[in-house]
């Protein structure tokens, strides 16, 4: 018996090489990662379990499929005894040491042996899903993914993008952080931003119909999901219509606020005048909402105010509840402490009673709490909400100060990216 552990997202011919080379020792069962242990190696199916399996059925020299549901080979290896696991030797350098190690200790103790071939550096696993994801290649389209993102991570980041120009950025930023890499989930489209952006204030000046005319200039150019920051949703019989224009155009999420009246911006708290709705009022706006969505994907988020405005841990748990109770598939909660101890109260205790809810947290006041940290809490998505704007304000207002100071641009050059970098970055530039 020979074992093959298999993603097989995107099969290629490196899938056909170890599949070969198995076939030379044996009857070649291939352990196919599920979700599960896919998260655990960081990576996201295109396709589903289901379909990934009907490739693999129709390949010759594949004699049976078996989940393996863990990133570990152990649990499939000791059911099996095989006498054979074959891999490519990419593992060797990478964060998949540890599970090298495992498969040799065990073959050693139960007489089996690794075959390792060399890594096929003719195929780009990573370039071929880019393309895929540009094609629309795959089971899920585009406001499908943060559902099925969270399904199968079970946390997600998201970046905020006002214009195509910073989802591109977006999208192309990857960094490798202890042998993974680490990329952003998709895009927040915040209301703040894209009002800031178009030089108006942040209380729903800008009108739905701009905003998704901004959404279809970023999906034109990207691939990403995005959450929409709907505000307080405005009245529920325009709220209907809101939601079936985000699902046509391809959002997968909107996250609304239980606020009433003349928006301002939550970090203002009690600094300025904001009243939060009733629950019953809220609850029907949810309720609306949910009937107007024409499939199962979108989701519906309820954003609490009740940290914000000081009303207590009680109403904002009490809110939480029957927001879900009213049809939201999920709960954003919102503060103002930078110490990030309300916060993490609410999660702890929003988590004891509700397991299967979304939960999400932009933290903008409470920074300091890294990613991994929210995802112990349970946390399923972190929006990081305004910093692409904020960053790039004061390097602009800098260098337009430096020209003027200086009488000309040479001064500032360095703060500036190289032209080529950003013809770079335009898809059909060249």
């Amino acid at each position: 018996m020979v074992y093959i552990s298999l993603i097989a997202d995107i099969f290629h011919a490196g899938h056909i090489r170890l599949i070969n080379e198995g076939n030379k020792y044996g009857e070649v069962t291939i352990g196919l990662l599920t979700n599960k242990a896919c998260e655990e190696l960081n990576e996201t199916p295109l396709l589903s379990y289901e379909k990934r399996k009907e490739v693999l059925k129709s390949v010759k020299g594949v004699k049976i499929i078996l989940e393996q549901n863990e990133a570990s080979y152990l649990n499939n290896l000791k059911k099996l005894k095989p006498n054979y696991v074959v891999h490519g030797d990419d593992w060797k350098n990478t964060f998949q040491k540890k599970y090298r190690s495992e498969v040799i200790n065990f073959l050693k103790d139960n007489r089996g042996k690794l075959i390792e071939i060399p890594y096929s550096a003719d195929v780009n696993p990573i370039k071929l899903k880019e393309q895929a994801l540009k094609n629309n290649v795959g089971s899920f389209s585009r406001h499908q993914m943060i559902k099925h993102l969270i399904k199968t991570k079970g946390i997600i980041r998201i970046l905020e993008v006002h214009n195509p120009l910073s989802a591109l950025i977006v999208e192309n930023t990857k960094e490798k952080v202890n042998d993974i890499e680490l990329e952003f989930d998709g895009f927040w489209s915040s209301s703040l931003t894209d009002s800031t952006s178009k030089g108006k204030p942040d209380i729903e000046a800008v009108d739905i119909s701009s905003r998704i005319k901004s959404i279809d200039e970023i999906f034109d150019v990207t691939t990403k999901p995005m959450i929409f920051d709907g505000d307080t949703g405005g009245k529920p019989e325009h709220l209907e219509f809101t939601i079936k224009s985000l699902e046509r155009v391809g959002v997968g999420a909107i996250i609304i606020e239980d606020k009433v009246g003349l928006k301002k911006n939550s970090l203002f708290g009690n600094d300025v005048f904001q009243k939060q709705d009733s629950v019953e009022n809220f609850s029907n706006k949810i309720t609306v909402a949910k009937k107007a969505q024409r499939t199962d994907d979108f989701l519906v988020i309820a954003r609490i105010e009740s940290l914000i405005l000081e009303n207590g841990m009680e109403d904002a748990l009490i809110r939480a509840h029957e927001y879900i109770k009213a049809g939201a598939d999920g709960i954003m909660i919102h503060s103002r402490v930078k110490n990030g101890l309300e916060i993490i109260d609410f999660i702890t205790k929003f988590r004891a009673k509700e397991k299967d809810a979304i939960l999400v947290v932009v933290p903008t006041s409470f920074n300091h709490i890294p990613f991994d940290e929210f995802k112990n809490l349970g946390v399923n998505i972190v929006i990081y909400a305004n910093h692409l704007l904020r960053s790039a304000y004061p390097n602009m207002k800098q260098v337009a100060s430096e020209i003027l100071i200086n009488g000309r641009s040479l001064e500032s050059e360095s703060k500036c990216m190289p032209i080529k970098e950003i013809l770079n970055l335009i898809p059909g530039t060249k």
